[in-house]
């Protein structure tokens, strides 16, 4: 397992025609887009992915597609998360059974539980789910953090958790993490404008939102961090920054889905609450695409 989710994954976007129905056509194209340019593996219903506002059947159609495009090419991790416990166990006891490889779950939102429920929370997840469970600290989302001392708990205590994808933009917290995780455990970047100094500290990877657009940049400046050759992971990380900072400028995932919208890959649609970013930051980010020279690096 330490192997199979080092490097990139993408945070998928879940594509929608003008009428908000989910666009299958363009979801399955996203995909091959992805295995195409080499990431490592694939997230679906992430926050990226608008989950949230998929209803059940929407979400299992999305998983099941998911898996019959990718047919194993590369593995495939599923979001299922949430602030009501049972409610997420039972979602995962739906998922299908064979073509996951994980499942990723986000500490629960709005309910700002203590860290004592935290820890219960996602060991009473890991013993309901067949495949690993890897956990995801966003407290920009959640409202709550996941701490160091948390984290390192549910790594020893909770063997079905096998990592921790970690967005809190606290470089302290993810140092303390990456300095006394128990071997094998995964500590795994949340944040795309970290990511490069994130890796300098012996970080596993990334999972990534602008990876949906540039999937063959973003995992190479990855492989180059985790070959130590930090020379080259940052001329691709200035290469993109200012298209990543762009992207979070309005909200995720309006930005990404904007930019996927101008390279062609999805239509710049969302479902309500989210709406597509402001004029001015369109006009900003079609530019820089404009302005974008293709990145020399080698992919061997």
């Amino acid at each position: 397992m330490h192997d199979t989710f080092r490097g990139t994954g993408t945070a998928l976007v879940t594509p929608f025609h003008k009428d908000g129905s989910i666009d299958f056509q363009a979801f399955e194209s996203l995909i091959e887009y992805q295995i195409r340019n080499r990431v490592d593996y694939l997230v679906f219903l992430g926050t990226t992915g608008e989950s949230v506002t998929l209803n059940r059947a929407e979400r299992m159609a999305v998983v099941n597609q998911a898996i019959e495009v990718v047919d194993g090419r590369i593995p495939v991790v599923v979001g299922a998360g949430g602030n009501n416990t049972r409610d997420v166990e039972d979602f995962i006891r739906e998922l299908p059974s064979e073509g996951i490889d994980a499942v990723l779950s986000v500490s629960p939102y709005y309910n700002k539980p203590q860290q004592k429920g935290i820890f219960l929370h996602f060991k009473s997840i890991a013993s309901a789910c067949r495949v690993p469970v890897i956990i995801y600290n966003v407290p920009g989302r959640t409202a709550s953090n996941i701490t160091a001392e948390t984290t390192l708990r549910i790594a020893r205590e909770v063997p079905n958790v096998i990592g921790i994808k970690e967005a809190s933009h606290d470089l302290a917290q993810c140092a303390r993490i990456l300095r006394d995780r128990p071997e094998g455990f995964l500590v795994i970047s949340g944040n795309d404008d970290l990511a490069l100094p994130f890796m300098a500290l012996g970080g596993d990877g990334v999972i990534s939102v602008i990876a949906n657009a540039f999937p063959g940049e973003f995992s190479q400046m990855i492989r180059f961090c985790l070959e130590d050759a930090f020379l080259q992971a940052r001329g691709l990380h200035n290469h993109l920054l200012d298209v990543v900072e762009g992207i979070y400028a309005d909200g995720s995932p309006s930005g990404i889905k904007a930019v996927l919208s101008m390279k062609g890959l999805c239509q710049n649609a969302l479902r309500l609450p989210l709406v597509r970013i402001n004029k001015s930051l369109h006009n900003h980010l079609s530019a820089l695409l404009d302005n974008l020279e293709p990145e020399q690096y080698t992919s061997e």
